[in-house]
């Protein structure tokens, strides 16, 4: 479903560069981000515009009080783009823009070694709720809820490549909004586009998994390079 290729080493010089530098590096892009989540590590998913299907992931360490690049990957989004996420709604294959907490990894694959996440198998009865009318909505359901219809829930084994790492994205996790979405996730890429999700190749995710520090509260960012939805804003 992937619609095209974006050098990610030409959309992370975009991220890095803000207006009216003409073309100088400024701070690093963290610095310019109106929140960052309050802890030492960040990821930054950013595309060209809402309707990019790709775009570059980073991801950052706070150190001596400097935001210092810890990794960077080409990264990809939802087949129809990107959608703020306070007014996305469930279905339209758009990857919410906004600041999100990262609650826990799963995989269907054993977690890489060094993973300090709380990590959860995904066994063959493991699914994930999408049914608005379920109490269970927007949850990991061990097995199926009775009241989550199979036709509205994710069965994740049947993801076994996409789903072999990923972390769970606090968007409509914590307190859901019905219809605003549910089952949003950094994952291992898949054949193209995503549904929603933030996809970036296995070794990057490995590496994320391996870096990552629930103790200092890592967020992820997503946006675009400018306008309503740039990253800078969340």
């Amino acid at each position: 479903m992937l619609t095209g290729a974006v050098s990610a080493a030409v959309l992370l010089s975009l991220s890095l560069l803000a207006p009216g530098t003409g073309g100088r590096p400024s701070s690093p892009l963290p610095d310019r981000m109106a929140d960052t989540g309050g802890g030492t590590q960040l990821i930054t998913a950013v595309a060209p515009g809402t309707g990019s299907t790709a775009g570059t992931l980073t991801w950052w360490d706070r150190r001596d009080g400097r935001w210092v690049a810890a990794g960077s990957a080409p990264a990809r989004f939802g087949a129809k783009g990107l959608a703020e996420g306070t007014a996305r709604r469930q279905g339209t294959d758009t990857t919410p823009t906004g600041i999100y907490g990262l609650p826990y990894a799963f995989g269907t694959e054993a977690a890489p070694e060094g993973t300090r996440y709380t990590y959860r198998p995904v066994r063959r009865d493991s699914w994930w709720c999408q049914d608005n009318d379920s109490r269970s909505y927007n949850r990991w359901t061990e097995p199926r809820a009775a009241d989550c219809r199979a036709s509205r829930a994710e069965h994740l084994i049947t993801y076994r490549a996409q789903y072999a790492h990923a972390l769970v994205v606090d968007f409509n996790y914590r307190r859901p909004v019905r219809g605003r979405g549910a089952g949003i996730f950094l994952h291992v890429n898949g054949r193209g586009a995503t549904a929603g999700c933030v996809s970036v190749p296995g070794d990057a995710m490995r590496k994320i998994l391996r870096w990552a520090d629930p103790g200092r509260a890592p967020h992820l960012a997503i946006g675009t390079t400018g306008g309503p939805t740039a990253i800078t804003r969340y």
